[in-house]
């Protein structure tokens, strides 16, 4: 697709009526707002709603369970539309989604999508900013069975992280940290988050239980006992941190986290304290994603406390890079001055013993295990 492409020939065009014109707040989702549909919250912002007749729909990018994502344009710009399944509860999908859009629309940080705007009719559809690099998800598997470079793989837990204090630091907590919900930017050197489907403002009580994706899901979220549907539980922000940390030893491994078991036996498997190997992880990073990860919430840290940790070790990583070995200019001499040179020193040679030599051979011994230490310490920062 063209950055500015004036139209996206062979897609759909959302249908309007004959002679409808693009509005920035068409009258039928106001409507809709004041019926109801958008629940009671006053936070909701009019301003915030599009026309569908300027917004026409390109390629599947990714598919979830309740949305699919689409490539567009809205008024000629590229942009990325969510468009969310019609569900049996069809007031509840629809407060959801008027949670997802406030939330997206309030939120303004460079490591989050952002927000262009949403509407009701003739779908529930959310256009945020198109992001070429894809999901961090399909990147990684890309790769396989490459990792990525240690340096970068710091970089990418960065952006998440100060996403996500970003995100508690104003009372949201996200529910949904995974690899499908990280998105990259074209140059594949920045990451953002997205989809705030299950995102919700914190409250001191209980809670949607089982909220998010099993396979990187807090274990206070689930249960190991068959509940009835729409059981609450206690939890708080620090489930976000679980989640980071089973998405960073993704980052650092480029492995599926607790491969070999079904989703939900992966959650399981988190409830009763088991957790990725550590075996091929840095050691600098071992403690933080033990205290991540760790089973009692009220033991992991706050991501204020993790930027500062990774900020660190970023600039560690850099002052640390391997430079090229200095190359020594030594002078060459005349061949006869060499030949005169090892004659007088063969007979000096004769005559005294020269503690001088073997200082040199000593040096020599020296230089070569120095050098070894410096391609051992270049292996391990660029391997």
């Amino acid at each position: 697709m063209q950055t500015e492409a004036p139209a996206m020939a062979g897609h759909e065009v959302l249908p309007v009526s004959q002679g409808e014109a693009c509005n920035s707040c068409p009258t039928s989702s106001l409507e809709n707002i004041e019926k109801g549909y958008c629940g009671s919250a006053p936070s909701f912002d009019p301003s915030w709603l599009i026309d569908p007749s300027c917004v026409e729909i390109g390629p599947k990018i990714t598919e979830g369970p309740r949305s699919t994502v689409f490539q567009g344009l809205y008024k000629s710009k590229p942009v990325a539309v969510k468009i969310i399944e019609p569900t049996k509860e069809s007031t509840e999908s629809k407060e959801k989604f008027q949670r997802e859009v406030i939330l997206l629309a309030k939120v303004k940080h460079d490591n989050i999508v952002k927000f262009i705007g949403a509407c009701f009719e003739p779908s529930l559809m959310i256009l945020t900013e198109l992001m070429r690099g894809g999901t961090v998800q399909k990147h990684l598997r890309n790769i396989r069975p490459q990792t990525l470079d240690l340096k970068l793989s710091i970089s990418f837990a960065l952006d998440i992280s100060r996403a996500m204090e970003y995100l508690h630091a104003n009372g949201i907590i996200h529910r949904d940290l995974k690899p499908a919900n990280l998105l990259l930017t074209e140059d594949m050197k920045q990451i953002k988050l997205a989809d705030f489907g299950h995102a919700r403002e914190e409250i001191a009580g209980a809670m949607t239980s089982e909220a998010g994706t099993y396979r990187w899901m807090a274990p206070e979220l689930f249960h190991t006992e068959p509940l009835p549907r729409g059981v609450k539980k206690q939890y708080d922000h620090k489930a976000d941190v679980y989640s980071f940390s089973i998405v960073l030893w993704e980052l650092l491994m480029n492995e599926t986290p607790f491969r070999g078991r079904a989703s939900i036996m992966a959650a399981y498997a988190t409830a009763k304290a088991v957790r990725p190997s550590l075996d091929d992880i840095p050691e600098k990073i071992i403690p933080l994603l033990e205290s991540c990860w760790a089973h009692d919430p009220k033991t992991r840290p706050e991501f204020m406390e993790i930027t500062d940790f990774l900020s660190n070790l970023f600039k560690e990583l850099c002052s640390t890079e391997a430079e090229p070995p200095k190359v020594v200019e030594t002078e060459v001499e005349h061949p006869e001055k060499c030949n005169v040179k090892k004659e007088e020193s063969a007979i000096t040679n004769h005559v005294i013993d020269r503690p001088e030599e073997k200082k040199k051979g000593k040096r020599r011994k020296k230089s070569r295990s120095l050098s070894f230490l410096w391609c051992f310490v270049c292996k391990c920062w660029c391997g």
